[in-house]
């Protein structure tokens, strides 16, 4: 049965808080405490990571609007004050691109470097993206194609896919996934490149499924949505790492 589109915002008193944003920060905290505590039990100074990754949360905080400002809503650049209405859209491919480029190269050169904590950001990146995740679930707001699936959603129009919901589910699994690989020891220093496919094959095939006879739904470029062109080469790169005989960064 499906569940009611649009959840309403959470109020504070005078405040009005968006269960986006909120689940959001809670996946940042919950993904920063796992992977301090996983690079901990590897035996390296946490604190370089623990700053690379708020530096990266802004930056991907910055790429994710930049994304959704150039991919989706160009026009809205006539306007400059668009850059800084952070909260008016977000593209969750944007914030990757620039998080990841921003994560790397904070870690570039400070002790053991992406290479060691390489696992440790793994384990920590999934859960908390699957957090935040949850939130886009909560407020439906990555609809998809009309379906009489069990899971589907009741958007106003009628039943629908629902993409965050999908997305946070295929998190959780790897998860468990890379959870489960640590644990018995396999793959050291290549968990990143087991979330990165995991996650490129699994965001592809799940945009097949994203609404098109929306207003404002994604664009297609020969076909493919902005998320599937940037998954083939993060699916690439991780299919590569994970065949070369020492983890590669």
């Amino acid at each position: 049965m499906g569940a009611e589109a649009g959840l309403p915002l959470l109020r504070a008193g005078p405040l009005a808080l968006r269960p986006t944003g909120l689940l959001a920060a809670a996946g940042l905290l919950l993904g920063l405490a796992v992977a301090v505590r996983a690079a901990r039990r590897d035996g390296l100074d946490h604190r370089p990571l623990a700053r690379a990754v708020v530096l990266a949360a802004g930056a991907a905080l910055v790429g994710a609007h930049l994304g959704h400002l150039l991919a989706y809503h160009p026009e809205e650049l006539a306007d400059p004050w668009a850059l800084l209405r952070l909260a008016d859209g977000l593209s969750s491919m944007g914030g990757l691109i620039f998080g990841g480029a921003a994560l790397a190269l904070a870690l570039r050169g400070r002790g053991p470097g992406l290479a060691r904590f390489a696992d440790a950001i793994a384990l920590g990146l999934a859960p908390g993206w699957a957090v935040a995740r949850v939130g886009c679930a909560l407020v439906h707001d990555h609809p998809g194609r009309r379906t009489t699936f069990p899971l589907a959603v009741a958007y106003p129009d009628g039943l629908r896919h629902d993409l965050g919901a999908y997305e946070a589910a295929l998190l959780l699994a790897l998860s468990a996934l890379l959870l489960g690989l640590r644990r018995r020891g396999v793959l050291p220093g290549r968990l990143l490149a087991v979330l990165a496919l995991g996650y490129g094959l699994g965001r592809f095939l799940l945009d097949f499924l994203r609404a098109s006879d929306l207003p404002g739904a994604d664009p297609r470029w020969s076909g493919l949505t902005l998320a599937q062109w940037v998954c083939l080469p993060l699916a690439a790169w991780a299919v590569r790492a994970l065949r070369a005989p020492r983890a590669v960064w």
